[in-house]
């Protein structure tokens, strides 16, 4: 009975320093999406352009009645000194640096060297989509990492633990206390993963999101914010309301706006490439910086699909990588890859918006902060109202705490959604023989992944639409399939 105790509690301590090593890595290979996206979509250089037409205009603004017979129709005095706050915010609050902002008027040579070719109304469009696309591509490939990373750290915990338990039970006379099932192969030590190279390349595999995939997601993304956002005015007021309609409307066209479409779309091409350019990748990324004849053997794929993909040296390499990647693919083409990245994007874009954006542009108590019914102020957060410049300010601030926040706030939301844990014990779990598993001789994690959940999925009429996430007894999944694992 102690072996048994010793045995789960090995299990549990393996499996939680598991999750802890899958949020350290996430953190340390995020950074590489977001200094590529922060470079593609540029909103602070967009926000010099801006602070430079206004410079221009006051140059030319000698006096009062020159001012007036050469701008006509520039608008009352407020709507200008709405604009020039609007850029003040944006400086003060968009990570524009000062040092940035000099040197963009530091003489007149400078100016004309950089003078902006687009005019004031193009530059502040651009920089409403620019900013909002920015912001909410990090958010998705935040949650598109920490996923695949939670698939290939557990695959490979699993693995590793099997291959420790299997080393253990050979020098043992006794019966392991754990049941296992050799569903891969009859040599232990490749199936359990105790071939680093193998691992090392299957991890290599990143590099598809942090350098290809995230600019299929932002053009998405970039789609859906023009087609909702474009036709807005920096200086309209938006309301707090109206604000979350449209970011799930935004969602809604990324993701799909009904349950049917949300199910169907496929998550796959942003996370792994196609089997054609698994070398490219393993050679971009310097797994492969040269290769001799003898590892040109391409991995072998199952009979209906023997395309060349990946070089390897050795043929059982080369079988364990295609099995890992074949594997992750069916996981993230699997139903409940899509539930909990839609549970994950509920968590990141409310922290977005519930937190960041209410507090700061709004100027309304966080939620978190109120501990109980006396604390609420008397403040109908539906009347409450933010001009859509401010609003910006604090997307393009956000982009830098999602991307490159110490602690970034984002990645602890996510480390709280309990239906992410479930999901990982899922996939640690598989290729375990357990009586609760009723004696599935498949053990494959794809198809424990694809057993319907049960929840509902709000609708907009009656309520508020706070996310696309499915809520319900899905949050049970962890606790049944921990039961599983230790019995």
């Amino acid at each position: 009975m102690s072996e048994d105790r010793v045995a789960k509690e090995n299990l549990r301590r393996r499996f939680q320093q598991n999750q802890e090593d899958c949020t350290i890595t996430v953190l340390a290979l995020l950074p590489t999406a977001t200094e590529n996206i922060l470079d593609a979509l540029s909103v602070e250089r967009i926000t010099q352009d801006l602070q430079q037409k206004k410079a221009e205009r006051l140059g030319r603004n000698i006096g009062p009645l020159d001012g007036a017979s050469l701008h006509p129709s520039s608008g009352p005095s407020s709507v200008v000194d709405e604009d020039g706050k609007s850029l003040a915010s944006l400086q003060s609050e968009g990570y524009v640096h000062a040092s940035q902002m000099a040197a963009s008027g530091s003489g007149s040579e400078n100016l004309a060297a950089a003078k902006p070719t687009k005019g004031k109304a193009q530059l502040w469009n651009d920089l409403k989509i620019k900013s909002i696309t920015r912001a909410f591509t990090l958010l998705y490939t935040l949650s598109l990492l920490t996923l695949l990373t939670r698939i290939q750290l557990n695959l490979l915990g699993r693995r590793n633990y099997l291959s420790s338990v299997v080393s253990m039970a050979s020098h043992s006379p006794q019966e392991p206390t754990i049941s296992l099932e050799n569903l891969d192969d009859d040599n232990a030590e490749q199936t359990y993963g105790n071939d680093f190279e193998t691992n090392r390349r299957f991890l290599t595999f990143s590099w598809w999101l942090l350098h290809r995939g995230w600019r299929d997601m932002m053009e998405k993304v970039e789609v859906a914010v023009k087609a909702v956002y474009g036709p807005m005015n920096p200086r309209e007021d938006v309301p707090l309301e109206k604000l979350s309609t449209l970011i799930l409307e935004v969602r809604k066209r990324v993701e799909g706006a009904t349950p049917e479409e949300r199910r169907s779309h496929r998550w796959l091409p942003y996370l792994l490439p196609p089997q054609d350019q698994e070398g490219m990748v393993l050679r971009e990324s310097g797994m492969l910086k040269a290769f001799s004849p003898s590892e040109s053997a391409s991995i072998p794929s199952p009979p209906s699909s023997l395309s060349p993909t990946i070089p390897a040296s050795d043929s059982s390499q080369s079988t364990a990588l295609r099995r890992l990647l074949d594997e992750t693919a069916d996981l993230i083409d699997s139903p409940t890859f899509t539930q909990i990245l839609t549970l994950l994007l509920d968590t990141t874009f409310s922290h977005l918006t519930d937190h960041q954006i209410r507090t700061e542009a709004y100027k309304l108590p966080d939620p978190s902060s109120i501990h109980s019914v006396q604390e609420i102020p008397e403040i109908d957060s539906g009347l409450a109202k933010a001009k859509l410049a401010t609003i910006l300010a604090v997307m393009t601030r956000q982009a830098h705490a999602i991307g490159s926040g110490v602690p970034n706030r984002y990645a602890q939301a996510i480390e709280g959604v309990k239906e992410l844990e479930a999901f990982a014990a899922v996939i640690y779990s598989s290729h375990f023989e357990f009586e609760a598993l009723g004696g599935d001789s498949s053990g494959e994690v794809a198809k424990e992944a694809q057993r319907p959940q049960e929840g509902t999925v709000p609708t907009a009429e009656g309520k508020k639409e706070a996310g696309l996430g499915v809520v319900g007894t899905a949050t049970d999944m962890f606790e049944n399939v921990w039961g599983r694992i230790t019995g």
